[in-house]
C-alpha cells in the first residue's frame, strides 16, 4: 500500500501509462462524512503552512487543475483553502485567449500569471488546453501540437527549478457522472448559470479527449512535475485525496517564518 495520496495516485509508466486502468471512483473512506471529515483536517492545517510560506516569500506553489467539464475545479479549490485567507492564494482561469494573447507565443498568458515568491496559485484549466481542446478541435497544425509537450516540460522545469514546487491533478471522471452532473446544472436553478451548451459538443469527443488526456500524461509527467490522476466520481473523495496532497506537499516543504532579528528590548513602543 502507498504511503501517501500523492504515491497512490501519482501518475506512472511513462510512455506505457494507461488511463483506462486509472478508476474514476475509489473506496478508501467509510463514506461521505469520513472524507468531509478530512478535508476539514487538512485545511485546517493549510491554512498556517500557507501564512508561513507567506511570510516566508522564497517558494511558491502552483497547482494545476485540469479536467473534462464538471469534473469539479472550484470545488477543488474550496475543499483546499477554505480555511485559507485569500491574502497569498490566487486562482487564474484560461479562456479561449484575447487577441493580444494571441499575438504571443501560448505560454506568455501562463507564466504572466505563475505564483511569486510566497504565493500559491491554481490554475483552474491550465496551459494544457493547448494539448487538449487545441487538440481535440485542430485548432492548430499538428506538428505545433506535437512541440508543445517538449516546450511544457521545459517550461515547467524551469519553475521548479526557480523555487516553484508544482502540482498537477487531472479530475478523472466517468462519461455516466459527466452526464449526471450536466443534468443537474440545468435542473438546479442555483447551477443552471453554469451550463454551456458548447460542453455538450465535447462531451460528443469523450473518446478523443481521452486520448488527448492520456497522451498529456505520457509526455508531460515528469519528476519535477508529476501528474496525479484523483478518482472524482465522488466530490467528498476528490477533495479528501486532492488537499491531502496539497497538505503533505506544504508539511514537506516546511515553511518557516523569517527572523528579521528585531526584539522587544530593542524598541521601546508606548
Amino acid at each position: 500500500m502507498p504511503d501517501t495520496y500523492a504515491d497512490q495516485f501519482r501518475a506512472t509508466g511513462g510512455m506505457d501509462f494507461d488511463l483506462s486502468k486509472c478508476p474514476t471512483e475509489v473506496d478508501i473512506f467509510t463514506g461521505k462524512s469520513s472524507a468531509r471529515a478530512a478535508i476539514k483536517d487538512n485545511a485546517k492545517a493549510i491554512q498556517p503552512l500557507a501564512h508561513k510560506l507567506y511570510g516566508e516569500a522564497n517558494r511558491s506553489i502552483l497547482i494545476v487543475l485540469q479536467g473534462m467539464d464538471t469534473s469539479g475545479k472550484d470545488g477543488t479549490t474550496a475543499a483546499i483553502f477554505h480555511r485559507t485567507p485569500p491574502l497569498n492564494v490566487k486562482v487564474a482561469s484560461f479562456k479561449a485567449p484575447s487577441k493580444k494573447e494571441l499575438a504571443h507565443d501560448y505560454l506568455w498568458r501562463v507564466h504572466d500569471v505563475c505564483p511569486g515568491k510566497g504565493e500559491i496559485t491554481v490554475f483552474n484549466r491550465s496551459h494544457y488546453e493547448d494539448v487538449l481542446v487545441v487538440k481535440v478541435r485542430n485548432f492548430a497544425p499538428a506538428e505545433k501540437v506535437e512541440q508543445r509537450y517538449e516546450q511544457i516540460n521545459n517550461f515547467e522545469k524551469h519553475l521548479s527549478q526557480n523555487g516553484t514546487t508544482i502540482l498537477k491533478f487531472m479530475l478523472h471522471i466517468s462519461h455516466e457522472t459527466q452526464g449526471e452532473r450536466l443534468r443537474e446544472r440545468l435542473e438546479e436553478p442555483r447551477k443552471r448559470w453554469k451550463f454551456n451548451p458548447g460542453d455538450l459538443e465535447d462531451r460528443k469527443l469523450w473518446p478523443d479527449f481521452m486520448g488527448a488526456y492520456e497522451t498529456m500524461v505520457r509526455r508531460t509527467s515528469t519528476a519535477h512535475a508529476p501528474w496525479h490522476i484523483i478518482p472524482s466520481d465522488s466530490r467528498s473523495t476528490r477533495g479528501a485525496i486532492v488537499s491531502g496532497i496539497v497538505k503533505d506537499t506544504l508539511e514537506a516543504m516546511n515553511p518557516e517564518y523569517p527572523d528579521p532579528g528585531y526584539r522587544p528590548a530593542d524598541f521601546q513602543i508606548d
